[in-house]
């Protein structure tokens, strides 16, 4: 395949992303993270402090990849670009624990900075059994602290929420992404999850089938919203973490769990009718919420 070059543009993904996501609704970010002393990560360092996130905290490690996903796009004369190939670098081997330990560290001696803690896994090492531990001990002392999780989820027990999506869901409870796009299937998993876990609530992310929200305060097979927006969707790159934000900054105002979903499913109706992962700004939250539908019991809330 031969393609003319028409340009390229960066952008920050994965925890960066989240920041990105938080900081466009006014909230103050302090990013905990590492990156390699490559390319890649001086510019998720800048692009970062660009938007006005703080990355004091940040390290930069020697002799590590900074996971770099490159997205090559292509259409004929007037066609809309498609992704036809993605190059991924990523590290080798996972953190060193001491760097982890570093991060845990700065997580635990800053707390009393923060309303609200996001843990966002993408499998690179970062967080690992010392963030797990400094978690808890927020979340048992009236922190929020929410874990977007990936497959070794079940380290960090005790949390007030996590937020995964049905693959992640499958992947974490054994049961096929297939089965759980039945309601009382997806119930029984997420509740089993729930139960495991040890956190307040379980938000699972599911696509055009909107979310679900399973734990205190909530009916037993748990409450739905539809999937926000007009159906016209782009990308769904980066809405997992869109929601996982808005949720998190959602009960960090003191909003309750159900009011946190509508909110976070209005923003990843925003941003998926975007290309690459993109963000929600207020005034687009505002907009979407004005027509947000209201969250309803699992199953009964799909069939309105």
């Amino acid at each position: 395949m031969v393609l003319a070059h028409r340009g390229e543009r960066l952008g920050a993904g994965g925890a960066a992303n989240v920041a990105r996501n938080l900081v466009s609704l006014g909230a103050e970010v302090t990013w905990i993270g590492a990156v390699g002393a490559d390319a890649s990560g001086r510019e998720v360092l800048r692009l970062l402090e660009e938007e006005g996130v703080d990355t004091g905290l940040a390290r930069i490690v020697g002799e590590w990849t900074t996971p770099t996903k490159t997205r090559v796009l292509a259409s004929e004369p007037r066609r809309h670009p498609q992704q036809v190939m993605r190059i991924d670098q990523e590290p080798e081997l996972g953190l060193d624990e001491a760097v982890r330990a570093e991060l845990a560290e700065s997580l635990k001696e800053r707390a009393g900075d923060f309303d609200a803690v996001l843990l966002s896994d993408y499998e690179y090492g970062t967080l690992g059994e010392e963030a797990a531990l400094v978690g808890r001990e927020l979340a048992a002392a009236g922190c929020p602290v929410v874990l977007d999780p990936r497959r070794a989820a079940h380290t960090f027990s005790g949390l007030s929420a996590w937020t995964p999506n049905v693959g992640e869901l499958a992947l974490l409870t054994g049961v096929s992404e297939v089965t759980l796009a039945d309601s009382a299937a997806l119930a029984s998993a997420a509740t089993q999850l729930l139960e495991g876990s040890g956190c307040r609530w379980m938000l699972v992310t599911r696509g055009n089938l909107g979310m679900a929200l399973f734990g205190e305060g909530l009916p037993s097979g748990g409450a739905a919203i539809k999937a926000s927006g007009r159906g016209d969707v782009t990308d769904v790159c980066g809405a997992g973490d869109t929601a996982a934000s808005v949720f998190t900054l959602g009960l960090a105002a003191g909003v309750g769990p159900l009011e946190a979903m509508t909110m976070a499913n209005a923003a990843a109706g925003v941003v998926v009718r975007e290309r690459g992962a993109a963000v929600c700004s207020f005034s687009e939250l505002e907009q979407a919420l004005a027509h947000a539908t209201a969250p309803g019991r699992l199953g009964h809330a799909e069939a309105r």
